[in-house]
């Protein structure tokens, strides 16, 4: 008979699993309007940055609105009707100005769950007041299969 030997067993405690928050997974470097920027400058920075919209600030940096492709069309269907090559409509002629926000603490599943629920493709996130980054649909999908199963 063969005896095995291996000595006391020490198990380790379970590590709780740390929350996955918006702040961990939202972007910082934004790009940013201001109301006054024409449509025409709006269309060239998302296609030149390949965004589909961007928070828009006032000249103190605070948040007044959203604009996104969808608002833009707007402009570009009264300019096929006007004839007009140029899109002189302003940022705050279009843009969304009542925008539903997250804090960078709300857990990833919360977020998820708000874009579910809003079906809308980007949360400002403010701390204090402060827009502080951006959180899209394309962030959290990039984040879940990042996730190992024991952090869920």
């Amino acid at each position: 008979m063969v005896k095995s030997f291996q000595g006391v067993r020490v198990v380790e405690p379970k590590k709780a699993a740390l929350p996955i928050l918006v702040k961990d997974h939202m972007s910082t470097n934004l790009v940013t309007f201001q109301p006054e920027d024409s449509i025409d400058y709006v269309l060239e920075m998302l296609t030149k940055r390949k965004i589909s919209g961007a928070p828009v600030v006032n000249s103190h940096g605070h948040l007044v609105g959203i604009i996104s492709e969808v608002d833009c069309l707007k402009e570009i269907i009264k300019g096929k009707y006007s004839n007009t090559p140029k899109f002189p409509g302003t940022v705050a002629d279009h843009m969304t100005a009542d925008v539903i926000t997250l804090s960078p603490d709300l857990s990833l599943f919360d977020a998820a769950q708000r874009f579910l629920e809003l079906k809308i493709r980007r949360f400002p996130v403010l701390k204090d007041g402060k827009l502080i980054g951006q959180i899209s649909l394309s962030d959290i999908i990039r984040a879940f299969p990042k996730l190992k199963s024991t952090t869920w």
